[in-house]
């Protein structure tokens, strides 16, 4: 059995028509010699290029990877911080409005009518002030509590000097 391979034009002679035949065994044994690479002898256990790229590919990412955790770790108080001052921040900002809308209010002439009629009591040219006064019905005074006076209800106690006279003469002291 053989094998057909055609040749170039270029190869061609006139004689033949463009086709080779070989035989089946010779050009088997000649591509198998062709395909097969020159294998290099290695020592079991030895690491291949591709293994070693692979460790230091791994090693760098590791490394990275650990760096970037430990930026992370570390800003997380810097962030707490940050968000902490950013909530007092609009907090304050809020009550600056609320302080200057006040402000303004204070400083217009609403304000100043307003206070005029309900606390100063004034009135504008042609309005009559009404002040209002309690109904006809009379309300009772409270009643003045009357001083409470200290009663004694046992006897008074005889002073000290009074005590050892009696211990030592038997005899009631005398009156001064």
């Amino acid at each position: 059995m053989g094998v057909w391979v055609r040749l170039p034009p270029s190869a061609q002679n006139p004689g033949y028509p463009g086709f080779l035949i070989f035989p089946y065994s010779q050009y088997n044994q000649n591509m198998t010699e062709r395909e097969q690479p020159t294998e290099q002898r290695r020592r079991p256990g030895q690491l291949s290029g591709v293994q070693i790229m692979f460790a230091a590919i791994l090693a760098i990412g590791l490394f990275l990877a650990i760096g970037l955790s430990q930026r992370i770790t570390a800003g997380q108080p810097l962030q707490d911080a940050y968000n902490r001052v950013q909530g007092e921040l609009s907090a304050l900002q809020q009550e600056q409005g609320a302080l200057m809308a006040t402000r303004d209010y204070v400083q217009s002439d609403a304000f100043v009518e307003r206070w005029a009629r309900d606390e100063g009591k004034m009135i504008r040219a042609g309005e009559i002030l009404i002040i209002p006064v309690p109904s006809g019905t009379n309300a009772e005074p409270t009643p003045v509590p009357e001083p409470q006076v200290p009663v004694e209800t046992s006897p008074p106690e005889p002073e000290p000097w009074m005590l050892w006279w009696a211990l030592f003469f038997d005899s009631a002291p005398p009156q001064s």
